[in-house]
């Protein structure tokens, strides 16, 4: 199993380096390789922030990256869970994360945050 870096995928997402991008999609072509929730995080921030892209465009990317046969992840359904939240709220990522561990695992989130509070008490009352 392969990890791949947030800047591999980066490179194939906005395609700038083209030679980058290609290594990425014969890794991913050739090997089983795992997308990491804090790899994911990272590639969120850099994407809305440096490169300024929508939120949505962005989840809608690594969601579409996770239904690639060769990428996994070792959480479950928690980042897909978590890629859906940032898709469908203003939440961070990280809180996006937080609120799919406690829908995909059962675990208690303790937080301060009143918005991630909301979030999960929407999805107890599903």
């Amino acid at each position: 199993m392969k990890i791949l870096d947030a800047n591999m995928i980066i490179r194939l997402f906005v395609y700038d380096n083209s030679e980058s991008a290609f290594e990425t999609i014969r890794l991913i072509d050739n090997y089983p390789v795992l997308l990491l929730p804090e790899v994911a995080a990272e590639i969120v921030f850099v994407m809305t922030k440096f490169y300024k892209l929508d939120r949505k465009a962005v989840a809608s990317a690594l969601l579409e990256l996770l239904t690639l046969e060769n990428v996994k992840t070792n959480c479950g359904n928690v980042l897909k869970s978590g890629i859906q939240f940032y898709q469908e709220t203003s939440l961070d990522f990280v809180d996006c994360l937080l609120c799919a561990y406690h829908t995909e695992e059962n675990y208690e989130i303790c937080t301060f945050d009143k918005k991630l509070q909301k979030l999960i008490a929407r999805q107890d009352e599903k």
